[in-house]
């Protein structure tokens, strides 16, 4: 048997690879304001500096040219950083630290102290409730994705994602984050009890601290079952909490709303609540409350009525049936308008318990 061999004819004096150049002598200076964490990097050779706030099951990644960078948190811990400087994006060192952010002096953390309210009434039976024990959403709830249609309808600025989504400390956290993804400049989320849990009269009694800024939108709120088929408003909408976010009277002031269709159009009737001048929602949590029969639905805040409308009208069938809930935090829209300079990113709702009871 003849055998061939091809030999392929090479360069007998190849040019040597050149050696990647590492940073070295990476140091770091951090400073907390408040809220804030600000970081300078310095490193010799390096050609640029990233850096990843972590922040519970979330991060957030930053790259700097100038080795400077900073991250504001919505809540009280501590909280791992990682700097790395870099010769290429896949060549660099890195260090590791922890930062501490306390309540002294912290603006935008989650209270704990505010109004409760009992785990029982006479002669109702609680059907259903969630208290955000453990670390993750139970499987009554489903995550909104995306901008919605036309911004959900409002003209809303933010890309709703799961991962502005947190459960600790018994709390569930939404949090509206100044960050660029999918199109848009900031971030947060929203969940809703659709196709698994749904309810037709009874109490709600929804525990919350409320997120406050300019442009911040807060909203704990209902919608008939029926929206596939009758669409909005004919399914019909139970806002039992809403707030638009801004100064003074804004910041203090909730909404509570009833929408439905009259005669082919939208209608609806709503009153408000507020907190003495120089209080927040934000500073501690209040019960936002309705009371819903065959005939009226009251809304409450901390156990004191502010607003009841009667549904015993035959053009308002729409509040007969089951409705699901909805928690969100959307930034912008027709209602609020826009964030502006004096907006402060991040904000956070956060939900201590929703209880239903009949």
């Amino acid at each position: 048997m003849l055998v061939s061999v091809l030999l392929m004819a090479s360069d007998c004096n190849p040019e040597p690879t050149p050696s990647v150049v590492l940073p070295e002598n990476l140091s770091t200076i951090v400073e907390v304001d408040e809220s804030t964490v600000n970081i300078v990097a310095n490193a010799d050779n390096a050609n640029f500096y990233s850096f990843t706030f972590y922040d519970g099951s979330d991060s957030s990644y930053i790259e700097s040219s100038d080795g400077t960078a900073s991250y504001s948190y919505s809540a009280i811990g501590v909280y791992q950083i990682v700097t790395r400087a870099h010769s290429s994006y896949y060549d660099f060192i890195e260090y590791s630290e922890t930062v501490e952010i306390t309540d002294e002096g912290f603006t935008g953390g989650v209270p704990t102290s505010g109004y409760e309210t009992p785990m029982s009434y006479p002669g109702m039976n609680m059907v259903w409730n969630d208290e955000f024990d453990g670390f993750e959403l139970s499987s009554d709830w489903v995550q909104e994705i995306g901008n919605g249609s036309w911004g959900w309808g409002n003209n809303e600025l933010e890309y709703y994602r799961s991962e502005n989504t947190t459960v600790s400390d018994g709390l569930l956290k939404i949090t509206a984050k100044q960050e660029a993804y999918g199109g848009y400049n900031y971030t947060s989320s929203r969940i809703k009890t659709q196709g698994m849990k749904s309810f037709k009269y009874g109490r709600v009694d929804i525990r919350a601290a409320l997120p406050y800024s300019k442009g911040i939108w807060p909203a704990l709120w209902m919608l008939g079952d029926n929206i596939g088929t009758a669409s909005w408003p004919g399914c019909g909408e139970i806002d039992i909490m809403e707030m638009i976010g801004g100064s003074g009277f804004n910041d203090r002031t909730v909404y509570g709303t009833l929408h439905w269709q009259d005669n082919g159009s939208h209608a609806n009737y709503g009153g408000s609540n507020s907190l003495p001048s120089g209080e927040l929602f934000a500073e501690e949590f209040h019960v936002f409350s309705i009371i819903w029969d065959s005939n009226s639905i009251r809304f409450l805040r901390d156990d004191v009525q502010y607003h009841i409308m009667d549904i015993g009208g035959s053009e308002l069938t729409e509040f007969h049936q089951n409705f699901f809930f909805i928690f969100n935090v959307a930034v912008g829209g027709n209602w609020p308008g826009s964030p502006d300079n004096t907006t402060e990113f991040p904000q956070t709702m956060a939900v201590d318990y929703v209880r239903v009871f009949q």
